[in-house]
């Protein structure tokens, strides 16, 4: 017999245990009122011998109970012992062959059936219903034999009646059986679903955290390095770039705890309002040249990143490069928009892609490295084309002397 490996598993779940008890009450319900019923009646009739009704009683009712073990070891995916096994196999045989050898070839067969129908369950699909198979010939043509030996005139009788049993006990157990395990599926896919969200919501928000975070430590980390500078030669000065890094740490503060409150969005009107200044407090010449219109199309989604775009390669020249000039053109691109970002800053040591690097919606590189996810090793724009890719959108960079792209298009919804 084929066994099943133990599976660890949620038992938490109300309506799935509830579900559990409605399979196992109506598959071994049916067993007891079936065997009970027709069996019992059959049993206590007094004209039978007492020896053989006896016997009988005690057969059945352990077929009955050992096929009330197996179906709840069967719904909790465990395998059942070789005494049980046995114990159940020999309670059916029991309880089948008595009344069979009394002449009674109506109800023999509902013990051998149920008992049969019960041990197919732990099979694999094919063969338990190969092992049906068997059965329904096996038994029909074991009470057809023991007809024509004892002369019973109506062979017909006690061929069909084992056929019956075989045929109404072994496809609704496995019926049931079947839709247990569609449940059980259903319900591992609903918690896999449920983690799966998790997973995405932590992604989500590590790429908010690290365009919140990563932007404004830079800004302040330069403006500090400024302040450090003069504050010995035009300490009026330090003082004033130190109250702009206090005002950038309040709104550090303000956006972070805005993130951990679910309310912060990005809006690309905003970082296109905000990298001028920005850029310009570094010492770079910035230009931007923005269509207001280019953006009327899209979907919120997609502005919402472009502004990440904005704000992440605005980062990048911070962090990486050494430009004096960066271009920002925004414009219509079909029925979406195109957002370039241009520096004359790209480092040749190799702290930026070195040549035509670049990463489409698909992930798919050029001649960069996959691990070269954004300049200097970082993933923030690996991040941004993955989830750009999600809005059938498009980012890539590249490098070339000492200039160096960002290209973001987002179609129409």
């Amino acid at each position: 017999m084929g066994t099943v490996a133990p599976a660890v598993r949620d038992e938490g779940g109300r309506g799935l245990a509830a579900f559990r008890r409605n399979v196992w009450w109506g598959l071994a319900g049916t067993v007891a009122c079936v065997l009970g019923l027709v069996v019992g009646d059959w049993v206590l009739d007094p004209e039978v011998a007492g020896a053989v009704r006896a016997v009988t009683a005690v057969a059945t009712g352990g077929t009955i109970v050992a096929c009330g073990l197996l179906v709840a070891l069967r719904l909790r995916s465990r395998t059942p012992s070789m005494a049980l096994t046995g114990g159940a196999a020999a309670s059916g045989v029991v309880a089948g062959a008595v009344p069979l050898a009394a002449g009674n070839l109506g109800l023999w067969s509902l013990a051998p059936a149920a008992t049969v129908s019960a041990l197919a369950m732990f099979l694999p699909a094919r063969r338990a219903w190969l092992t049906l198979g068997g059965a329904a010939v096996v038994l029909p043509l074991t009470g057809a034999a023991v007809a024509l030996a004892t002369g019973e005139p109506d062979t017909g009788h006690a061929a069909w009646m084992p056929l019956l049993m075989v045929a109404a006990f072994g496809p609704t157990t496995l019926g049931m059986l079947h839709a247990w395990q569609v449940a059980e599926r259903l319900d591992d896919a609903r918690h896999l679903a449920g983690e799966l969200a998790v997973a995405d919501e932590r992604l989500r928000f590590a790429g908010e955290l690290h365009d919140v975070q990563g932007h404004h430590l830079q800004v302040i980390a330069l403006k500090s390095e400024l302040a450090a500078r003069l504050a010995r030669d035009d300490p009026r000065r330090a003082a004033d770039t130190m109250r702009e890094v206090q005002e950038l740490a309040g709104d550090a503060l303000r956006e972070t705890r805005a993130l951990v409150q679910g309310y912060r969005r990005t809006t690309l009107e905003g970082e296109l309002a905000n990298v001028s200044r920005v850029l310009a407090s570094a010492g770079v010449e910035a230009r931007v040249d923005a269509d207001p219109s280019a953006t009327a199309g899209l979907h919120d989604a997609g502005r919402a990143l472009l502004g990440l775009v904005v704000r992440e390669a605005t980062t990048n020249i911070l962090r990486h490069s050494t430009a004096r000039h960066a271009a920002i053109e925004l414009a219509g691109a079909g029925a979406g928009a195109r957002l370039r970002i241009t520096n004359d800053g790209a480092r040749p040591d190799g702290a930026e892609p070195a040549a035509d690097a670049s990463v489409d919606a698909t992930g798919a590189t050029g001649t960069a490295r996959d691990d070269v996810a954004a300049p200097g090793g970082g993933s923030g724009l690996a991040s941004l084309a993955e989830r750009l890719a999600a809005v059938d959108g498009r980012l890539s960079w590249e490098s070339a002397g000492d200039r160096f792209v960002v290209t973001a298009t987002v179609g129409a919804p």
